[in-house]
């Protein structure tokens, strides 16, 4: 799909409906966005248990699901 086939199908839009369809796309780029920052921010914690031994491990893990 390219940029001119969405243009187009906006343009078709009735304009009393514009409003809903700004708000839609502007909703749906922020959202895209802010998955993104948090991937990041989740990301810089990957491997950080890596050297933790396995028994601790367990242990850690058995306590966050008895947390939730």
């Amino acid at each position: 799909m390219e940029l001119t086939d969405v243009i187009e199908e906006i343009r078709l839009v009735p304009k009393n409906r514009l409003r809903d369809v700004y708000n839609f796309i502007h909703f749906f780029r922020l959202g895209l966005e802010k998955v993104q920052d948090e991937s990041e921010d989740i990301m810089q914690f990957a491997g950080c248990w890596q050297d933790m031994k396995d028994e601790d491990f367990e242990h850690f893990s058995q306590e966050i699901t008895d947390r939730r």
